[in-house]
């Protein structure tokens, strides 16, 4: 049977745990090979790797580390040079920086912006010139970007709302040659970092419309819409998965 990815190749980033692995499979299942980077866990990773190959496709785990523009661009390169193309990436790797205004450093700072914007810059940077036609850039921005509900949020929302410029400018500059660019928007969704059963899940769960948090898959669900033929004709878009949060 032919599904919608049938033979492109995908490179996410961050994609050993959460968000980034739900993408990576769910890409996956849907006929691509995929590449993903991570910097922690290589147990984490062989999981993946090996998820993906119960699809029936290629996997290739590359470890790099998404605040050092090298190691990103390398990773890129290796993805296209592994796998033989590049058709789809999708920017996931992400720090979660939550720190009060005035114990924050700019190191700190700095290394939210490089992983967060940088990252996804240099990234979509070097994986253009692999796309052809038809070719996907898809990142993951945050819902604190437009509500920050909880103080100390000042870096990532500032890191995320970032990339809705990003994304505007990349749409109108790649254009012209049929590649798209979209951010999805999630809201709180269930993972190691923000798991739906933690202290502060009830109050986050009355910021929503529909009151839960969302599942890593319906984060991915979206992504892969995207990555699909019949999305060629959405570009610069910021596309919401938060479960009303921001209504």
């Amino acid at each position: 049977m032919t599904t919608a990815l049938q033979d492109k190749v995908a490179l996410v980033t961050g994609g050993s745990r959460g968000i980034g692995a739900a993408i990576a499979v769910r890409l996956a299942a849907d006929g691509a090979d995929v590449a993903f980077t991570y910097r922690g866990s290589h147990d984490r990773a062989s999981d993946v790797v090996e998820r993906i190959k119960a699809t029936g496709r290629r996997a290739v785990a590359l470890a790099a580390d998404s605040a050092d523009p090298v190691a990103v661009r390398d990773a890129v390169e290796r993805a296209a040079g592994d796998l033989g193309r590049l058709d789809v990436l999708v920017n996931n790797a992400a720090v979660f920086a939550v720190k009060p205004l005035e114990e924050t450093g700019v190191d700190e700072f700095e290394e939210a912006m490089a992983v967060n914007v940088r990252a996804v810059f240099v990234a979509t940077q070097a994986a253009v010139p692999h796309m052809a036609a038809g070719g996907r850039i898809i990142s993951i921005g945050s819902n604190v970007a437009d509500r920050a509900v909880f103080p100390g949020l000042t870096m990532y929302a500032t890191s995320k709302a970032a990339l809705v410029g990003l994304t505007k400018a990349l749409g109108r500059e790649l254009g012209p040659r049929a590649i798209t660019v979209n951010l999805v928007v999630p809201g709180p969704t269930d993972t190691d970092t923000n798991p739906a059963d933690g202290p502060a899940a009830a109050t986050i769960n009355g910021f929503t419309a529909l009151g839960r948090f969302a599942a890593p898959a319906e984060v991915a669900g979206v992504v892969a819409y995207l990555a699909r033929p019949e999305a060629a004709y959405i570009t610069g878009a910021t596309v919401p998965v938060d479960g009303g949060f921001t209504i």
